[in-house]
């Protein structure tokens, strides 16, 4: 089943709790939550003190996404009992292999994301280990980027090693996805689909995440 993992950087965090539960009565799977370091892309975010604010105001998974520097030395802070996977981006992991096994050993699903510059054959030696591969689809560090068309092929492409090698990782896509292009995101053989100015800056959260469950399923 494809899953819709809304990203909270986009939700106005002066009313955090009403819109994860707009995403929630929407069909939402998860909470997509983007921490930015300043050092391995060029923005800070937030930290665990604002996703753990959501821990018994909803009923969703954490879907955690470390665009930081030396991820091993944080990855407890983003433990909580709703935390469902951990992803980490191959460029900033020296000993990629050693955190996968850190985030399994902590009880989370562990993931790998790589930028769009890097090639999939970066990933070689870990898709045995992985329960899930990000691919970003613009250059992390923003939201509301346009998409970056090419990420449909290295999509494509994932997809076949998976099949080919008979792999149950998921497959993961963030930045650009809207209600026009998700068709084609998830045809592509995606997973797990996150979408982040495209469900926050509308109108009608919880709409648009039904409008986003209804194309992708």
């Amino acid at each position: 089943m494809k899953k819709l993992a809304p990203s909270i950087l986009s939700a106005d965090f002066s009313k955090l709790a009403e819109e994860v539960a707009a995403i929630e009565r929407g069909g939402a799977d998860l909470i997509h939550v983007d921490v930015m370091d300043g050092h391995f892309v060029p923005n800070i975010t937030y930290g665990p003190v604002v996703m753990k604010s959501l821990l018994g105001k909803t009923g969703l998974p954490f879907d955690v996404h470390l665009m930081i520097e030396n991820p091993d030395a944080f990855l407890e802070d983003f433990m909580t009992p709703n935390t469902e996977y951990i992803t980490v981006h191959q460029e900033a992991c020296t000993h990629l292999n050693r955190t996968i096994q850190h985030i399994k050993s902590l009880g989370a699903k562990a993931g790998v994301s790589i930028n769009p510059a890097t090639t999939l054959a970066t990933l070689d030696y870990v898709l045995e280990d992985v329960d899930m591969v990000l691919i970003m689809s613009v250059n992390p560090g923003f939201g509301g980027q346009k998409f970056i068309p090419s990420a449909l092929d290295k999509i494509r492409a994932l997809d076949e090693i998976r099949k080919d090698e008979g792999l149950n990782f998921e497959i993961e896509i963030d930045g650009g996805a809207n209600l026009d292009n998700v068709q084609e995101i998830a045809a592509a053989g995606t997973d797990i689909i996150v979408a982040g100015s495209a469900v926050f800056k509308t109108a009608d959260i919880e709409e648009t995440a039904k409008q986003f469950i209804s194309k992708i399923r």
